[in-house]
């Protein structure tokens, strides 16, 4: 009689250093340009005239849930990266874990592509104040374009770290 004998996949080996690094790289890129909304939605005089917060930008007002609304969002969406390195927590398989990744990459590599050429070719209305105020909010917002290169790599590690384990065979005859 033959039997069969279930042999379990191979694990994927743990994430390498550099890429949990490069995900909590992410996650602290976000910090600076989350903080520098929050002191803007608290009062904190970030370049923007009173005028400006208040017409523009609806501070105080519905204007400071967005503002703070954003940067919570934009940190838990820069926290999702640590899912692609732990070794513990997996709430979604690698199938759909995987695919979910390229596409985030895909985006952020979009969307800072589509920021550059707007920053270049329009002449953007900041309705900041120069000197300073831009200098501050350039610094805050600059670590952001790190995100999609960190991302990719983070991304291609771990879809090589699973892609062994999705081609493995569950049984084998003996």
């Amino acid at each position: 009689m033959d039997v069969m004998t279930p042999t379990p996949p191979p694990l994927p080996a743990s994430a390498p250093v550099w890429a949990r690094r490069a995900a909590h790289a992410i996650a602290l890129c976000a910090v600076p340009s989350g903080l520098w909304r929050i002191a803007m939605a608290t009062g904190v005089p970030v370049g923007y005239s009173d005028q400006v917060l208040r017409d523009v930008f609806d501070i105080p007002g519905w204007g400071i849930a967005y503002v703070v609304g954003l940067s919570v969002l934009a940190e838990l969406a820069a926290l999702f990266p640590l899912l692609l390195v732990s070794d513990r927590w997996r709430p979604l398989h690698p199938r759909v874990l995987a695919p979910l990744a390229w596409a985030a990459s895909g985006a952020l590599v979009l969307v800072a592509l589509w920021q550059l050429v707007v920053a270049v070719t329009v002449e953007s209305q900041t309705y900041l104040s120069s000197g300073t105020a831009q200098t501050v909010w350039g610094l805050a917002f600059a670590p952001l374009f790190a995100i999609p290169a960190l991302m990719t790599a983070v991304t291609w590690s771990y879809a090589k770290r699973h892609r062994a384990r999705g081609q493995a065979r569950p049984l084998s005859r003996r």
